[in-house]
């Protein structure tokens, strides 16, 4: 993986209404209740209950009843009960986050959340959604640049649809740059652009103090809620998992899903129609050209998830999507029924040039949904869409002095 120092070396460089929770919690919920809490409540709109929407406490999924409740007995280790946001409903947020889950606080022996939704008033079929992947920030000089220049970015390029579009955004991974005070400047960038986020944990979110992995995402918690989760919209569904697996020294992780989370995503895709296009999101890819690039033997554990032979069986019944970023490069790959998006970074090279470091401008990717359809390029921050490639005279390209080099960043082996 290559690092800020050796890439600045590289190129020449010398310097919407829900029961909520808060924006942030105290500490991650623990039960102080010795009985395990039953967890019980109503989904509904205005009153009327909302049939066949999953809930779960992160361990169990069940379904409300055909008024709108559910039942289920939480997990020893389950910090929140929430649901996956049905097709045809309004993302609830709170300036731009999005709040679908409620924390465990159980009182003799069982807890109770309702979820009120608001229904849409258009046809969700056709939506749109972006990923920003590594905004990174550790500093308030970067923090001002993602609200001076993303933000206003992706304001325009909504603007630029037709009114009331739909959109929603995922911020995928290194928010900030372990630095835990700069999630408020995060959610803030967010809440300038006007569309409701859903958030990955990255390996530069984690608690670095804790002992386990168990624990590494106590902070991200407090603010963002759980780290693998669902949701709809039109006929597409939406996953979210955590797949940096922290090992409890210094900033060591690998890229890997635990038990926990792939046996919750088993009962998550029992619910989904097979055939349907499923999209998940994930800060770590599951694979990368980076090993055949640099010519080693081995991945490195902390490039890619491990165990991601599992999460493709688990997604063979489905045409798949999976959304990453992580490495600043930007690139695709495709087998079988499965297609990964790695994402080049809003911050691109750390925030010390719009450049990620394969050539990439600095942005995001834009995703154009029409039921089942999905079609994507990349937005170059602070360029227009059709900003998509960048012509290199010969000789630039030791390997071939006399051509001309292109560098197309979103290149894919397909047109989408």
């Amino acid at each position: 993986m290559i690092n800020r120092r050796d890439f600045l070396r590289q190129i020449g460089w010398s310097s919407a209404a829900v029961t909520a929770a808060p924006v942030a919690f105290a500490n991650a919920p623990q039960s102080t209740d010795s009985v395990v809490p039953s967890l019980t409540g109503r989904v509904h709109t205005d009153g009327k209950g909302i049939a066949g929407v999953a809930v779960t406490d992160g361990f169990t999924v069940a379904t409300t009843d055909k008024n709108g409740n559910y039942k289920l007995t939480a997990a020893n280790a389950a910090e929140f009960v929430y649901i996956s946001l049905p097709a045809g409903y309004a993302f609830p947020n709170e300036r731009g986050i999005t709040r679908f889950f409620q924390p465990i606080t159980p009182k003799n022996g069982s807890f109770n959340a309702d979820f009120n939704l608001e229904r849409l008033t258009m046809d969700d079929n056709k939506h749109h959604f972006v990923v920003w992947a590594d905004t990174q920030i550790r500093s308030e000089k970067d923090a001002e640049l993602l609200k001076t220049e993303s933000s206003p970015d992706l304001q325009a390029l909504v603007a630029s649809y037709p009114k009331n579009a739909l959109f929603h955004g995922i911020g995928c991974g290194d928010l900030i740059w372990d630095r835990f005070e700069l999630f408020d400047d995060y959610k803030e960038a967010v809440s300038m652009t006007g569309v409701p986020f859903f958030n990955v944990i990255g390996n530069h979110d984690i608690d670095l103090d804790a002992q386990t992995d168990d624990y590494s995402a106590r902070t991200f918690k407090q603010q963002f809620g759980p780290t693998y989760y669902s949701f709809n919209r039109g006929q597409i569904h939406y996953v979210v998992l955590d797949d940096v697996f922290f090992i409890g020294t210094a900033k060591k992780y690998i890229g890997y899903l635990t038990e926990n989370q792939l046996h919750w995503l088993e009962q998550d895709l029992a619910l989904v129609k097979p055939g349907t296009t499923v999209v998940v999101s994930l800060h770590i890819p599951t694979q990368t050209g980076h090993k055949r690039r640099a010519n080693l033997k081995e991945e490195e554990l902390g490039g890619s998830v491990s165990n991601r032979k599992q999460l493709y069986q688990l997604l063979k019944p489905y045409k798949a999507h999976i959304l990453s970023g992580h490495t600043h490069v930007n690139e695709k790959w495709e087998e079988d029924n499965v297609m990964e998006h790695v994402h080049g970074t809003v911050c691109g090279a750390w925030w010390t040039g719009p450049i990620c470091s394969d050539g990439t401008p600095n942005g995001y990717g834009v995703y154009e949904v029409d039921g089942s359809d999905i079609r994507w390029y990349y937005k170059s921050t602070g360029k227009p869409r059709e900003h998509q490639l960048r012509i290199y005279e010969k000789g630039r390209l030791k390997d071939a002095p006399d051509q001309i080099a292109v560098n197309v960043w979103n290149w894919d082996p397909i047109d989408p």
